[in-house]
Protein backbone atom coordinates (compact mmCIF):
# COMPACT_ATOMS: atom_id res chain seq x y z
CA UNK A 1 0.00 0.00 0.00
CA UNK A 2 1.31 3.45 -0.97
CA UNK A 3 0.38 6.28 1.37
CA UNK A 4 0.33 10.07 1.54
CA UNK A 5 -0.43 11.91 4.78
CA UNK A 6 -1.59 15.54 4.78
CA UNK A 7 -1.60 17.27 8.15
CA UNK A 8 -1.61 20.81 9.45
CA UNK A 9 -0.95 22.85 12.56
CA UNK A 10 -4.56 24.01 13.01
CA UNK A 11 -8.00 23.75 11.39
CA UNK A 12 -9.48 25.56 8.39
CA UNK A 13 -6.16 26.20 6.66
CA UNK A 14 -6.61 24.21 3.46
CA UNK A 15 -5.83 20.59 4.33
CA UNK A 16 -8.89 19.20 2.55
CA UNK A 17 -8.26 21.51 -0.41
CA UNK A 18 -4.76 20.11 -0.76
CA UNK A 19 -5.95 16.50 -0.43
CA UNK A 20 -8.59 17.10 -3.09
CA UNK A 21 -6.00 18.67 -5.36
CA UNK A 22 -3.66 15.70 -5.01
CA UNK A 23 -6.48 13.25 -5.73
CA UNK A 24 -7.46 15.25 -8.80
CA UNK A 25 -3.86 15.39 -10.06
CA UNK A 26 -3.31 11.66 -9.56
CA UNK A 27 -6.86 10.39 -10.10
CA UNK A 28 -5.92 7.44 -12.37
CA UNK A 29 -4.27 5.75 -9.39
CA UNK A 30 -7.66 5.14 -7.76
CA UNK A 31 -7.24 6.80 -4.36
CA UNK A 32 -8.97 5.96 -1.12
CA UNK A 33 -9.19 9.11 1.00
CA UNK A 34 -9.38 8.87 4.79
CA UNK A 35 -10.28 11.84 6.97
CA UNK A 36 -9.58 11.27 10.66
CA UNK A 37 -11.28 13.39 13.31
CA UNK A 38 -10.47 13.10 17.00
CA UNK A 39 -13.32 14.55 19.01
CA UNK A 40 -13.79 15.46 22.64
CA UNK A 41 -13.81 19.21 22.41
CA UNK A 42 -17.19 19.53 20.66
CA UNK A 43 -15.80 20.94 17.41
CA UNK A 44 -17.05 19.67 14.06
CA UNK A 45 -14.59 18.89 11.28
CA UNK A 46 -17.02 20.20 8.67
CA UNK A 47 -17.31 23.87 9.62
CA UNK A 48 -15.31 24.33 12.81
CA UNK A 49 -18.41 25.01 14.89
CA UNK A 50 -19.76 23.13 17.95
CA UNK A 51 -21.97 20.25 16.91
CA UNK A 52 -23.14 16.78 17.81
CA UNK A 53 -21.12 14.84 15.25
CA UNK A 54 -19.15 12.91 17.88
CA UNK A 55 -20.38 9.32 18.22
CA UNK A 56 -22.45 9.05 21.39
CA UNK A 57 -22.59 5.29 21.85
CA UNK A 58 -19.30 4.04 20.43
CA UNK A 59 -15.58 4.63 20.95
CA UNK A 60 -15.13 5.20 17.23
CA UNK A 61 -17.12 5.28 14.02
CA UNK A 62 -15.95 4.64 10.45
CA UNK A 63 -18.25 5.75 7.63
CA UNK A 64 -17.91 5.67 3.86
CA UNK A 65 -19.18 8.63 1.87
CA UNK A 66 -21.47 7.78 -1.06
CA UNK A 67 -22.63 11.28 -2.04
CA UNK A 68 -20.20 13.22 -4.21
CA UNK A 69 -22.61 16.16 -4.38
CA UNK A 70 -22.73 16.84 -0.64
CA UNK A 71 -21.16 19.71 1.30
CA UNK A 72 -19.00 17.62 3.64
CA UNK A 73 -15.25 17.25 3.34
CA UNK A 74 -15.66 13.57 2.48
CA UNK A 75 -18.04 14.49 -0.34
CA UNK A 76 -15.49 16.98 -1.65
CA UNK A 77 -12.86 14.26 -1.79
CA UNK A 78 -15.22 11.91 -3.62
CA UNK A 79 -16.07 14.68 -6.08
CA UNK A 80 -12.36 15.30 -6.64
CA UNK A 81 -12.03 11.78 -7.98
CA UNK A 82 -11.38 9.56 -4.98
CA UNK A 83 -12.36 5.96 -5.56
CA UNK A 84 -13.52 5.77 -1.93
CA UNK A 85 -13.84 8.41 0.79
CA UNK A 86 -13.86 7.37 4.46
CA UNK A 87 -14.34 9.33 7.69
CA UNK A 88 -12.98 7.90 10.93
CA UNK A 89 -14.12 9.59 14.14
CA UNK A 90 -12.47 8.60 17.41
CA UNK A 91 -12.19 9.93 20.93
CA UNK A 92 -9.28 12.31 21.33
CA UNK A 93 -6.05 10.41 21.97
CA UNK A 94 -7.70 7.04 21.27
CA UNK A 95 -6.82 6.42 17.65
CA UNK A 96 -4.97 3.14 18.29
CA UNK A 97 -8.08 1.07 19.21
CA UNK A 98 -9.72 2.09 15.93
CA UNK A 99 -6.82 1.03 13.73
CA UNK A 100 -7.81 -2.66 13.28
CA UNK A 101 -11.14 -1.58 11.81
CA UNK A 102 -9.45 1.00 9.59
CA UNK A 103 -6.81 -1.45 8.39
CA UNK A 104 -9.50 -3.98 7.52
CA UNK A 105 -11.37 -1.34 5.52
CA UNK A 106 -8.18 -0.48 3.61
CA UNK A 107 -6.90 -4.03 3.15
CA UNK A 108 -7.56 -4.09 -0.60
CA UNK A 109 -6.56 -0.50 -1.37
CA UNK A 110 -3.30 0.27 -3.16
CA UNK A 111 -3.22 4.07 -2.87
CA UNK A 112 -4.40 5.79 0.32
CA UNK A 113 -4.27 9.46 1.30
CA UNK A 114 -4.92 10.46 4.91
CA UNK A 115 -6.00 13.85 6.22
CA UNK A 116 -4.60 13.61 9.72
CA UNK A 117 -1.58 14.37 11.88
CA UNK A 118 -2.10 11.64 14.46
CA UNK A 119 -1.96 8.78 11.94
CA UNK A 120 1.77 9.52 11.64
CA UNK A 121 2.26 7.69 14.93
CA UNK A 122 1.21 4.46 13.23
CA UNK A 123 2.33 4.68 9.59
CA UNK A 124 5.46 5.31 7.54
CA UNK A 125 3.98 7.10 4.52
CA UNK A 126 5.69 7.65 1.21
CA UNK A 127 5.04 11.37 1.66
CA UNK A 128 4.02 13.59 4.59
CA UNK A 129 2.92 17.14 3.76
CA UNK A 130 2.03 19.73 6.40
CA UNK A 131 -0.26 22.65 5.58
CA UNK A 132 0.53 25.82 7.50
CA UNK A 133 -0.58 29.36 8.12
CA UNK A 134 2.29 31.22 9.82
CA UNK A 135 -0.07 34.06 10.80
CA UNK A 136 -2.03 31.79 13.15
CA UNK A 137 -0.48 30.96 16.50
CA UNK A 138 -2.60 27.89 17.26
CA UNK A 139 -0.45 24.78 16.89
CA UNK A 140 -1.76 21.26 17.45
CA UNK A 141 0.40 19.04 19.63
CA UNK A 142 -0.06 16.26 17.06
CA UNK A 143 1.41 18.49 14.36
CA UNK A 144 4.33 19.70 16.46
CA UNK A 145 5.17 16.11 17.39
CA UNK A 146 5.85 15.07 13.79
CA UNK A 147 7.55 18.19 12.41
CA UNK A 148 10.84 16.36 12.01
CA UNK A 149 9.18 13.91 9.59
CA UNK A 150 7.64 16.47 7.25
CA UNK A 151 8.69 16.12 3.60
CA UNK A 152 7.21 19.45 2.47
CA UNK A 153 5.25 22.44 3.77
CA UNK A 154 2.39 24.06 1.87
CA UNK A 155 0.83 27.46 2.59
CA UNK A 156 -2.09 29.24 0.95
CA UNK A 157 -1.05 31.50 -1.91
CA UNK A 158 -2.57 34.53 -0.19
CA UNK A 159 0.13 34.20 2.45
CA UNK A 160 3.05 34.05 0.02
CA UNK A 161 6.04 35.89 1.42
CA UNK A 162 5.04 35.16 5.01
CA UNK A 163 6.58 31.74 5.37
CA UNK A 164 7.97 32.44 8.82
CA UNK A 165 7.00 30.62 11.98
CA UNK A 166 5.61 32.77 14.84
CA UNK A 167 7.57 30.69 17.34
CA UNK A 168 11.18 29.69 16.71
CA UNK A 169 10.47 26.32 18.33
CA UNK A 170 8.16 25.49 15.43
CA UNK A 171 10.69 26.04 12.64
CA UNK A 172 11.05 23.09 10.26
CA UNK A 173 14.42 21.53 9.71
CA UNK A 174 16.60 23.08 7.05
CA UNK A 175 16.10 21.92 3.50
CA UNK A 176 12.39 21.06 3.70
CA UNK A 177 10.76 22.40 0.50
CA UNK A 178 7.95 24.93 0.81
CA UNK A 179 5.15 25.43 -1.70
CA UNK A 180 2.09 27.63 -2.14
CA UNK A 181 -1.47 26.42 -2.68
CA UNK A 182 -3.58 28.68 -4.94
CA UNK A 183 -6.94 29.72 -3.54
CA UNK A 184 -8.75 27.80 -6.27
CA UNK A 185 -7.13 24.59 -5.05
CA UNK A 186 -5.39 23.84 -8.36
CA UNK A 187 -1.94 22.50 -7.59
CA UNK A 188 1.05 24.39 -8.93
CA UNK A 189 3.41 22.59 -11.33
CA UNK A 190 6.07 22.72 -8.62
CA UNK A 191 3.93 20.78 -6.14
CA UNK A 192 2.94 18.25 -8.80
CA UNK A 193 6.52 17.60 -9.83
CA UNK A 194 7.61 17.21 -6.22
CA UNK A 195 4.84 14.75 -5.34
CA UNK A 196 5.36 12.67 -8.48
CA UNK A 197 9.08 12.56 -7.78
CA UNK A 198 8.57 11.37 -4.19
CA UNK A 199 6.17 8.67 -5.37
CA UNK A 200 8.41 7.63 -8.30
CA UNK A 201 5.63 8.43 -10.76
CA UNK A 202 6.07 9.63 -14.36
CA UNK A 203 5.08 13.09 -15.50
CA UNK A 204 1.42 14.02 -15.93
CA UNK A 205 -0.30 12.29 -18.82
CA UNK A 206 1.84 9.15 -18.62
CA UNK A 207 0.08 7.33 -15.78
CA UNK A 208 -2.65 5.11 -17.21
CA UNK A 209 -4.47 1.88 -16.60
CA UNK A 210 -3.84 1.99 -12.86
CA UNK A 211 -7.31 2.60 -11.49
CA UNK A 212 -8.57 -0.25 -9.34
CA UNK A 213 -12.14 -1.46 -9.99
CA UNK A 214 -14.81 0.34 -8.01
CA UNK A 215 -16.27 -1.59 -5.13
CA UNK A 216 -19.93 -2.50 -5.36
CA UNK A 217 -22.09 0.25 -3.85
CA UNK A 218 -24.11 -0.67 -0.81
CA UNK A 219 -26.84 1.26 0.93
CA UNK A 220 -25.10 1.39 4.29
CA UNK A 221 -21.41 1.96 4.95
CA UNK A 222 -21.26 2.54 8.70
CA UNK A 223 -19.14 0.51 11.12
CA UNK A 224 -18.83 1.20 14.82
CA UNK A 225 -17.23 -0.14 17.96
Amino acid sequence: MRQIVVGGHTRNIGKTTLVAGLIRELEPLGWTAVKITQYGHGICSLDGEPCGCAPREHAFVLTEELDAAGASDTSRLLAAGARRSLWLRVREGQLAPALPLLRKALARDEWVIFESNSIMEFVEPDLYIAVLDPSRSDFKDSSRKFLDRVDAFVAAESRAGRMAWPDAAWRPRAGVPQFFLPRAGTLTPEICRFVRSKLDLPEAGVVSGLRAPLAEKRSSRVRTE
